[in-house]
């Protein structure tokens, strides 16, 4: 069985094979925010693209030495820098181009000037410069096919002269619920929305593609039907070693189940797979809820986003946590206030669903451990008082 770390690289390394073959657009800077980059970018010129003064005052070669003669003009944002000839120095103003022959710049109130003679304290070359390419240098990859874009990233590419840049297409991903209890209606299918939430925020696009019961040749042609029309196709329930979990079983007659169960606590059973002649993945999810929200967020998210990593806030825990299995990840969900954890389903906590020992399989069917605040990733047993790092629910979301 694969750790979760390793189940999620293989996802990752999934994405990157199929990159180069999805579709992609141009969108504007405006709307790369969640948007996989399709292509390289490499800067096009230094930036600066020429060095700047950083406060008004005066320019010159510091190397010289003081004094320097004034030159009769002034250097503005907009003007022409010139040069400068040894021992002299230019009035300058922030943000203007530096003259050829300076490299320091003495800021205006440090400066004593007297009958066209400029002195003041000694200066290193780059005081006060913005030096040419110390932001960015011509022909440095600045971001990666696959990366994630953000907001921030329209700063610099902007900078860079970049209005609009290629993305991938937006994935379709088509969301099957299989179990004849939901198929009928006797139990309500909760894990769809959930999932397509967590699609959408990753930047994707998701679509409720109805039920199918518990029937291998139904289970195995709603999922064969989905991967041609959609580019993931994702599926709750049926993952497991029951005589009705028909879903892995599906997958093996219609492709390469890449790997079946990862060592994560709740959401051991799922299931990744390539299919024969298609290019869909298919992302075979446990169906207990919070299970499910645990094993795509850790395992599946890398398809969509290109990451596998994960960002804590450092916190103390407030009770027990025993583990009664060893060889496994426990998720275990906590609350956070004023820097303390508490474990949300621990006896002492508002959800009392376990006493001193972890118990993934009542809480992955908890609906109400979604109150939670975020997760502790654990492979042993947590005492009450230990420093822990809590993994916020945005961070996967």
């Amino acid at each position: 069985m694969l750790s979760w770390e390793a189940g999620a690289e293989r996802v990752r390394a999934l994405r990157a094979e199929r990159l180069d073959r999805w579709e992609t657009v141009t969108v504007g800077l405006d709307r790369i925010a969640g948007r996989t980059l399709a292509k390289p970018i490499d800067a096009p010129t230094d930036l600066p693209a020429e060095s700047h003064a950083t406060m008004d005052g005066y320019a010159f070669d510091a190397s010289e030495g003081y004094p320097y003669e004034l030159v009769d003009r002034e250097v503005f944002p907009e003007s022409d820098p010139g040069s400068l000839s040894a021992g002299t120095a230019v009035r300058i103003f922030t943000g203007a181009p530096l003259p050829s022959g300076a490299d320091a710049v003495l800021k205006q109130e440090e400066a004593t000037v007297e009958s066209g003679t400029l002195t003041g304290p000694p200066l290193e070359s780059g005081t006060y410069v913005y030096e040419r390419g110390s932001n960015v240098a011509a022909g440095e990859r600045l971001f990666a096919a696959g990366e994630r874009l953000g907001p921030k990233d329209a700063l610099l590419l902007g900078d860079l002269g970049v209005d609009a840049v290629p993305v991938v297409e937006r994935l379709s991903v088509g969301l099957l619920a299989t179990g004849t209890e939901i198929h009928e209606g006797r139990h309500a299918d909760l894990d769809s929305p959930m999932l397509a939430g967590l699609v959408r925020a990753w930047g994707h696009e998701a679509t409720f593609e109805g039920t199918v019961p518990d029937d291998y040749e139904r289970v195995r042609d709603r999922i064969a039907a989905l991967a041609d029309a959609r580019d993931v196709v994702m599926t709750t329930g049926g993952t497991s070693v029951g005589d009705k979990d028909y879903v892995v079983r599906a997958l093996r007659e219609l492709g390469t189940v890449q790997f079946h169960r990862v060592a994560l606590r709740p959401g051991k059973p799922i299931a990744v797979a390539t299919l024969d002649d298609r290019d869909a993945v298919v992302f075979a999810v446990p169906g207990k809820p919070v299970g499910a929200h645990a094993v795509t967020s850790l395992v599946a998210r890398p398809f969509f986003t290109g990451s596998a990593s994960l960002s804590t806030v450092d916190a103390e825990l407030a009770s027990d946590v025993g583990i009664a299995a060893p060889g496994f990840t426990y998720a275990v969900p906590v609350t956070l206030t004023d820097g303390e954890a508490v474990p949300l389903g621990h006896v002492d906590s508002p959800l009392a669903v376990y006493e001193e020992t972890f118990d993934p399989s009542v809480l992955s069917s908890s609906t109400r451990a979604t109150r939670a605040d975020g997760f502790v990733l654990t492979a042993s047993t947590l005492s009450t008082g230990d420093a822990v790092g809590v993994v916020p629910y945005p961070v996967v979301e």
